[in-house]
């Protein structure tokens, strides 16, 4: 692939090859709709230029799957916050491991699976009386209802493999550190968006990101990473790419991090999005 006809940038070198990493909710994606539209346009620039869009979300693989069917993307993705990579079969032009095959995805794994972070979740809350609930414990109305999701599109997040959103009770605000605290000492992580925590036990946006980066570079040399977030989930994936950007949220603020070489695009979400891609990649 030979980039240098398409790019006029001032962060372009025609002897890179590019990745953009993005998170999908209040990035690419409309926080409230859900939808691409805004980023449309430059989506479909970047497809033309071959560079690969890799979704690094909190989305399931199931929700991945359609955006990835109706945007025509089909490059490796990144799962519930890190939880596994899925590459389509055959994308890279030599072998490499992974854990299993599904349905022509080959999936590396660096989470342990959803069932063994459901029962350390529930061990733990026996052992301290937490009052908390999975999105294994909901119905998909009820995880519509927190998450803003039609009805569909909730039964396709309740699909989850790797990580457990979960809705600590509001009455029990006062145990929350303590909650975290044991979570970390069951050697789960998690990361905070809105009103769910998500806890897996292992892997990572940031761990996923270098994972899928050796890849590219065994199979390019050269790259250069660009990422794109709007929240504190999105840190670790931010500190392992060469740009890393911060769209603004709904209320036009940008999330509060400090990162070298962090660069603050105005625009909520999409448009961020947008307008971020045009300032590296050339309007």
């Amino acid at each position: 692939m030979c980039y240098k006809i398409y790019l006029s940038g001032r962060d372009i070198s025609p002897m890179l090859h590019y990745l953009v990493f993005t998170d999908l909710d209040g990035t690419l994606l409309d926080s409230e709709t859900y939808s691409y539209q805004k980023s449309l346009a430059t989506i479909d620039r970047l497809k033309e230029t071959g560079i690969p869009i890799i979704f690094c979300s909190a989305k399931t693989r199931a929700e991945q799957e359609v955006y990835r069917r109706e945007l025509g993307l089909f490059h490796p993705f990144i799962v519930e916050n890190g939880g596994a990579i899925f590459i389509p079969r055959a994308y890279f032009p030599f072998s490499f491991d992974y854990h299993r095959d599904v349905n022509h995805l080959l999936a590396i794994e660096l989470s342990i699976p959803r069932s063994g972070v459901r029962k350390l979740l529930a061990k733990i809350g026996r052992e301290n009386d937490f009052r908390f609930r999975g999105f294994g414990d909901m119905s998909a109305a009820e995880v519509a209802e927190i998450t803003g999701l039609n009805l569909e599109s909730a039964k396709l997040a309740r699909q989850r493999e790797y990580d457990e959103p979960v809705e600590f009770d509001r009455s029990e605000r006062k145990h929350l550190v303590k909650f975290l605290t044991k979570l970390e000492e069951a050697n789960l992580n998690w990361s905070h968006g809105g009103r769910l925590y998500h806890v897996m036990g292992g892997g990572g946006k940031g761990k996923a990101v270098e994972v899928l980066s050796g890849l590219y570079r065994k199979m390019w040399g050269k790259i250069r990473t660009v990422g794109l977030g709007n929240g504190s989930n999105d840190l670790p994936m931010l500190s392992q790419v060469d740009i890393p950007v911060l769209v603004q949220k709904r209320d036009h603020s940008w999330e509060d991090m400090n990162l070298p070489r962090l660069r603050r695009v105005r625009g909520v979400g999409p448009e961020g999005w947008s307008r971020a891609i045009l300032e590296i990649f050339g309007g």
